[in-house]
């Protein structure tokens, strides 16, 4: 532990307040953030993990879901110069807790009370975010009587630190709960994709006078993307990806800063939700994608001289992804993708990956933990070119996914493209595909 922060940790043992003071303010053309005096918008990211490159592409805070980790992160993001938004994780009635139980509900509000007395003085600690999404699927409002009591806490300890509630999606049920049962929150704060562009409108419409924060955002939701006859959901590719995350920034927070006071984009780390990439804006090996660009452009201001591949085409037997893909077991077919990188730059200098992967089975809401899906191997043979092989269709009937992703100086662009295995009849004729049998799954011989 260096000097700098055993001095720190010292101050906040003894009580002492380091706190910077962080204020809602009303201006004349709306509200404003300010820290220490100074008009703070926030440039933020939801997760706490590379915060070295969190700075680098020009954000200024990041949030956290939970406290499991809340000194190290805290810490960490003082070191680095960033703000947190401390997420406080209530319990949610969909996974069985009961807001009439009175006990439990008085449990909770004690243990969030040692939280908040032993956080509130940190020196990083930008807003308290009281629950996340407890409105989800949920049929109790007590629980916005939970969520008061916990900020009536906050205004009550700490005077240095707004408060806000975080709802999945805008609906005017919750901004009338909200409003009358929680007088104590200060900002309403929304996860929203897709429906982004509704809410600048929206939220005044549905009876908010006070700011507001987008707390998640990014590409369109698994549950609003177009889907294939098989009914599994279609994933933007990186480079589409990187258009959403620049586009909405642009059109729907940034031009709204006299009421949104900033957001955190969604997500930064790596996640299986739905697929493994749909969410994250780092690979599973960590290695920053595409959409991160589009985050580093919008937050400094500058346009890229190092960018990430960009997708200009990506098929699989000549059909792209909202051509309801079938395949014949066992044939063989080919796929390819077609990418750009930085002017000047030869396209054999990038690297590609080949998978395929059954679809996922274990799908749930909320953001809830999912097993990741299986990998099939043995069925890809690369080609001479590199953006271009030759992959077996699986043996078994069902639904699949290629996936392919293609990095250059350790950034990352990918797709995915789902495809529909049907079992050839034992008299079927092989058509146009070659047939071959399966002895050895991981020697490809046609």
């Amino acid at each position: 532990m260096n000097k700098k922060l055993i001095i720190l940790s010292l101050f906040l043992l003894s009580g002492i307040s380091l706190a910077a003071q962080t204020k809602v303010v009303k201006t004349s053309y709306g509200f404003e953030l300010q820290r220490n005096g100074k008009p703070y918008y926030i440039k933020g990211v939801g997760g706490d993990v590379n915060m070295e490159k969190i700075v680098a592409i020009g954000a200024n805070s990041v949030r956290t879901w939970g406290v499991e980790r809340a000194q190290e992160v805290l810490d960490e993001a003082q070191r680095n110069g960033l703000t947190v938004m401390l997420g406080l994780w209530l319990q949610h009635e969909r996974h069985g807790f009961d807001y009439n139980n009175q006990e439990k509900v008085a449990k909770q509000l004690a243990y969030f009370k040692t939280v908040i007395d032993r956080f509130k003085n940190h020196p990083a600690l930008l807003i308290w975010g009281v629950g996340n999404e407890v409105d989800l699927n949920y049929t109790n409002p007590n629980v916005w009587n939970a969520i008061q009591d916990i900020a009536k806490y906050i205004h009550q300890t700490d005077p240095n630190h707004p408060t806000t509630t975080v709802t999945a999606g805008l609906d005017s049920l919750e901004v009338a709960f909200i409003t009358a049962r929680c007088p104590d929150i200060d900002i309403y704060s929304i996860n929203t994709y897709g429906d982004i562009g509704n809410v600048p409108n929206h939220i005044a419409k549905f009876g908010w006078n006070r700011p507001y924060m987008i707390t998640e955002w990014g590409p369109n939701g698994h549950w609003e993307s177009p889907q294939t006859k098989w009914g599994v959901s279609i994933e933007q590719n990186s480079t589409e990806k990187k258009e959403v995350y620049f586009n909405r920034y642009k059109n729907y927070i940034e031009k709204n800063s006299n009421t949104c006071l900033g957001s955190y984009a969604f997500l930064w780390g790596a996640k299986q939700e739905y697929t493994e990439t749909w969410y994250g804006l780092f690979s599973k090996n960590n290695i920053p994608t595409e959409p991160i660009d589009a985050l580093e452009e919008v937050f400094t201001g500058k346009a890229l001289t190092n960018p990430a591949p960009t997708i200009l085409n990506f098929q699989v037997d000549q059909q792209k992804a909202t051509d309801n893909i079938e395949l014949k077991s066992a044939g063989i077919f080919d796929a390819n993708i077609n990418i750009q990188l930085a002017e000047n730059v030869s396209m054999e200098k990038a690297n590609y990956h080949w998978r395929i992967i059954e679809e996922s089975t274990d799908k749930k809401s909320g953001g809830d933990v999912e097993d990741a899906a299986t990998e099939i191997t043995g069925l890809i043979k690369k080609t001479s070119q590199k953006n271009l092989i030759k992959f077996r269709a699986p043996q078994n009937a069902g639904a699949y996914r290629l996936f392919v992703s293609v990095t250059y100086e350790n950034k990352m662009a990918y797709a995915n493209i789902p495809f529909k295995v049907i079992a050839r009849g034992a008299d079927e004729p092989q058509g146009k595909f070659i047939e071959f049998k399966y002895t050895d799954m991981n020697n490809f011989k046609e």
